[in-house]
């Protein structure tokens, strides 16, 4: 379960095991996690947070993106 970013309290990780779905992250903050889509940048699911904690986290996936993309494609092309 590789972790690619820590950043305001949110960690940005994806899961060693999801090769066979398209490229992804989730992310998770206390007790609250979700998981964006990468390509294209779409919400799959979002609980727990506080409307202003999902906005910030939107813009973390966002501003981060095609990092998280090339994190993805050199974890699962090794």
């Amino acid at each position: 379960m590789p972790t690619i970013l820590r950043l305001l309290g949110f960690r940005v990780f994806f899961y060693s095991n999801e090769n066979n779905e398209p490229p992804h992250v989730h992310l998770e903050k206390g007790d609250a996690e979700g998981k964006y889509w990468l390509e294209p940048l779409e919400k799959d699911y979002i609980q727990g947070f506080t409307k202003a904690e999902e906005k910030q986290a939107r813009k973390i996936i966002e501003d981060h993106q095609e990092k998280f993309k090339n994190d993805w494609h050199d974890h699962f092309n090794k």
